[in-house]
């Protein structure tokens, strides 16, 4: 383990409290909104801000000038940083690549395996229900490649026998597959997968971003390749991420997507985030350390919310019988327009899928994967739970939705607009 500066000392671990929670950890207050949108974004954990901010300030060091203290300071407390990364998905500290963010993750594993060599005549194969990152990735290398899209069960799993069958030895270069969905919270089969891809001698490629901190993710017993993961998931900052790579750079060749300065061993050039990378480290200590307890209690209060809400008439869990993630649930409202749903509850920040396709206002590509017909797909709700997440933040949330379900129900049918389907799926 790298040795320790006064910079960048990590603060003992203890158990709290929830009110020590709420104080010491993040700022909430009554007046703010319930916040359950975790999968989008976590607030940043205060223990970790306490470790960036001397990189922020007095220690500013770059870390590729090791002439003197400045220089050698940052790069001790990258390196550390580094370990606790790595220590987090069992992996070599020499595996774990630094980037600005997951998207950049995957984009780098996928682009940087197909420009590495001749992509004629080879294949990735990855499923619909991808993130958009992954999924706008592949369309780009389609000028490049082919790219097989697999469908997914009705509960967001895939059909372990389907891949078997697109697997070409000698042509398929890579598979592509989450860990856990981000919308649903479905846990893939992660190592079997990895193992029909190897017998086939294709690489692996797993996007872990909402796995990693979330429940136990280890790259040595899943045998992946390459996997990409965030800070800013798992009470890090913003604006980095991580690439792990089997081996390091030199097992698997990748093409470097960004020139310059040689940093990150050549394949990602650009002056390092020092304090960025400093926060994810200390997240991913953090975690560690409190994850199994984190995930329990998480647990406890998803099943909570789901099995409170689902007394209401017509309310479904998607992806319910699968492994989940333990903070996630997505819950259609049928009859009822999700967006309209979370304007009127008010006081509860949810969403109607992914982040990055909130802005789009067409149905959940993930839903529609799942099989949902337009009017299903448009009344979930992805509810998904945190650190900071209280029983009475619960509580609060179920009797605000439980309701509000019931009058805009009652408002749909006084005005003869209901988008009530029986048929919850497509045919």
């Amino acid at each position: 383990m790298p040795g320790i500066s006064k910079y960048n000392r990590p603060l003992s671990g203890h158990a709290v409290d929830e009110d020590a929670r709420q104080h010491r950890i993040c700022p909430v207050n009554d007046d703010n909104p319930i916040y359950l949108d975790y999968n989008a974004t976590t607030p940043i954990d205060r223990r970790v801000l306490e470790c960036m901010m001397p990189f922020l300030t007095d220690a500013f060091g770059n870390p590729s000038s090791g002439n003197h203290t400045f220089g050698q300071t940052a790069a001790e407390a990258v390196e550390l940083a580094r370990y606790h990364v790595a220590e987090l998905v069992q992996a070599n500290p020499n595996e774990i690549f630094f980037t600005s963010c997951a998207t950049e993750s995957i984009s780098l594993a996928l682009k940087g395996l197909a420009y590495s060599g001749p992509a004629v005549g080879k294949t990735i194969v990855t499923t619909v229900a991808e993130h958009k990152a992954v999924l706008a990735t592949c369309q780009q290398l389609e000028r490049h490649l082919q790219v097989t899209y697999l469908p997914v069960t009705r509960s967001c799993s895939i059909d372990l026998s389907d891949l078997s069958h697109r697997m070409s030895t000698g042509r398929t270069l890579l598979v592509s597959l989450m860990w856990a969905n981000n919308e649903i919270g479905t846990i893939y089969p992660i190592r079997e997968a990895a193992g029909i891809a190897h017998r086939a001698g294709a690489l692996f490629f797993t996007d872990a971003t909402q796995a990693v901190g979330k429940i136990p993710v280890n790259v040595r017993t899943s045998e992946v390749d390459l996997m990409a993961f965030s800070a800013h998931k798992l009470y890090g900052p913003k604006g980095v991420g991580a690439l792990f790579v089997r081996g390091g750079d030199t097992a698997i060749k990748l093409e470097p997507l960004i020139a310059g300065g040689g940093q990150e061993q050549g394949l990602r050039g650009g002056t390092l985030n020092v304090a960025g990378i400093v926060g994810f480290g200390e997240a991913c200590r953090i975690a560690k350390m409190e994850m199994s307890d984190e995930a329990s209690r998480m647990f406890r209060l998803r099943t909570q919310l789901e099995e409170r809400l689902r007394l209401l008439p017509n309310v479904i869990v998607n992806g319910d019988g699968q492994p989940r993630l333990p903070n996630t649930t997505s819950l259609r409202f049928l009859g009822i327009d999700a967006p309209t749903l979370i304007r009127e509850t008010g006081i509860v920040a949810v969403s109607t899928g992914a982040a990055c396709s909130s802005q789009t206002n067409s149905p959940s590509h993930v839903l529609k994967a799942i099989g949902l017909c337009n009017s299903c797909a448009g009344s979930a709700i992805r509810f998904s739970l945190g650190r900071f997440t209280t029983e009475q933040q619960i509580n609060a949330t179920i009797q605000q939705v439980a309701t509000t379900v019931p009058r805009l129900r009652a408002a749909t049918r006084q005005s003869g607009s209901s988008s009530y389907v029986k048929t919850a799926y497509t045919s």
